[in-house]
């Protein structure tokens, strides 16, 4: 008569505590598997995440022999008379340092219209008027704020591993105005006045590192570049125009192909644990022969004997999968802290995790299948002959 579901169950996990060490070590295998592929996920994450966030309607405009090279601070005024510009901010790397000389801060120096073209800063209003009225003032993220328990009010004395102040003083002293909040851009960074940066420097005084334009029309972003290209054409400080997300983007293939490399490692160790799967089922399978003859005598069918193995190839791939995935996610979350400078997105993303899943289904379907069809297949008077 058929076999119903539950039947199965106990059946089950009598065969999960036949081999107990066996099972461990499986499961044990693939963990390590999940747990690597889950940080790699977030390396991942942090790497790209800027190339997501880049805005479709921004430019940015460098120095077309290199990024550190700058520009003549008139660009960024011819730059906003160019058709179709609907803004444009500077924005200069100052190099920070506070207290450690050895940890490198992400400071740079801006006009004030910057966040202007910039939203995805949650700033509170008065700190910004506060900020715009005073160019000895900061606003700082939540993530830095934290750090070094910085609040509203704070005389914070900044130094800087490139410049050094005309007056011989050894740090810029900046009041924090604000602290913004942001769920996409870097919660590390701190923000200058371009005048006050720029009054203060013994060298590169009136030179700017990049323009940000915010456009009119997103489509007309090609047109637009090479007309701002093309105005500075043959000059001395020739220019570099492209879209946003090319520039992030460029950040991050100075890296290599994060998607590829990732790709391969995982494909690699999966292909790995999906030897070690198949082999532990196969063993079982065999070693279970005469059982299974037994079972189909006592009027378990093809399909229920099927269902058995391979249910008992999706709970070892599945609890070793999940318990990687948690691990994964306890040490990142643990490592987050301390790359928080570096890595601001070192998480692992939603989709990382619905990706782990379907490896979990596909590596528990694919390692048991043919297993389970011998299985099935099997032929009670030959498995009992061969017992």
């Amino acid at each position: 008569m058929p076999v119903g579901a539950l039947a199965l169950l106990p059946l089950l996990g009598a065969t999960l505590r036949r081999h107990r060490l066996r099972l461990a070590f499986t499961i044990a295998s693939i963990l390590i598997a999940f747990m690597l592929f889950g940080l790699l996920a977030a390396v991942e994450n942090a790497l790209t995440a800027g190339v997501e966030v880049a805005g479709q309607d921004r430019l940015i405009s460098t120095n077309k022999v290199s990024l550190i090279a700058g520009m003549p601070r008139a660009y960024l005024g011819r730059i906003r008379e160019v058709a179709g510009v609907r803004r444009a901010a500077s924005l200069n790397w100052f190099g920070g340092i506070y207290r450690d000389p050895h940890v490198q801060l992400v400071v740079f120096a801006i006009t004030p219209n910057y966040f202007d073209i910039y939203k995805d800063f949650t700033i509170d209003p008065a700190g910004l008027s506060s900020w715009l009225g005073d160019r000895g003032a900061a606003i700082v993220g939540t993530g830095i704020a934290t750090r070094y328990g910085w609040k509203v009010g704070d005389l914070v004395p900044l130094k800087s591993n490139i410049y050094r102040r005309k007056d011989g003083a050894g740090a810029w002293p900046v009041r924090i105005a604000a602290i913004y909040r942001s769920t996409v851009q870097d919660p590390n960074t701190v923000f200058l006045h371009y005048e006050y940066y720029n009054e203060s420097i013994t060298y590169g005084t009136d030179q700017i590192g990049w323009v940000i334009e915010q456009l009119e029309d997103k489509n007309a972003g090609p047109a637009i570049a090479r007309s701002i290209d093309s105005m500075f054409a043959n000059s001395p400080s020739e220019t570099k125009t492209s879209t946003e997300k090319a520039v992030a983007q460029s950040f991050a293939n100075q890296i290599g192909n994060i998607g590829a490399i990732l790709t391969f490692v995982v494909s690699a160790v999966f292909f790995a644990m999906l030897l070690v799967t198949a082999n532990t089922m196969a063993q079982s399978v065999r070693e279970r022969t005469p059982e299974l003859a037994v079972l189909k005598t006592l009027g378990f069918t093809d399909r229920a004997v099927l269902t058995l193995v391979l249910a008992e190839s999706l709970l070892i791939t599945g609890v070793g999968g999940l318990l990687g995935l948690g691990l994964a996610t306890l040490v990142t979350q643990g490592m987050a802290a301390g790359l928080r400078s570096v890595l601001p997105f070192f998480a692992i993303p939603a989709a990382a995790y619905l990706r782990g899943l379907a490896y979990v289904v596909a590596l528990g379907a694919t390692a048991g299948l043919l297993p389970a069809w011998q299985a099935m297949q099997l032929r009670i008077v030959t498995a009992l002959r061969t017992s």
